[in-house]
């Protein structure tokens, strides 16, 4: 039993780092690309979750 918790945090762990890895990957490709930058130049945001202080900012029910 004492291997099975090791490797399901082990298991955690590298889903975590796999997320953060695809994650920046994803920005700096949307960053880079024709379309990112002209929204980048049309609106002036260069990342939305800078102004962002929680994820209940996007809260659809806030109305």
């Amino acid at each position: 039993m004492e291997g099975l918790g090791l490797s399901i945090v082990l298991y955690i762990v590298g889903l975590i780092i796999l997320y953060i890895i695809i994650e920046t990957a994803v920005r700096r490709g949307i960053n880079n690309s024709i379309v990112g930058q002209y929204l980048e130049k049309k609106y002036g945001v260069k990342d939305i979750r800078k102004n962002k202080k929680s994820f209940l900012d996007d809260d659809l029910d806030k109305d």
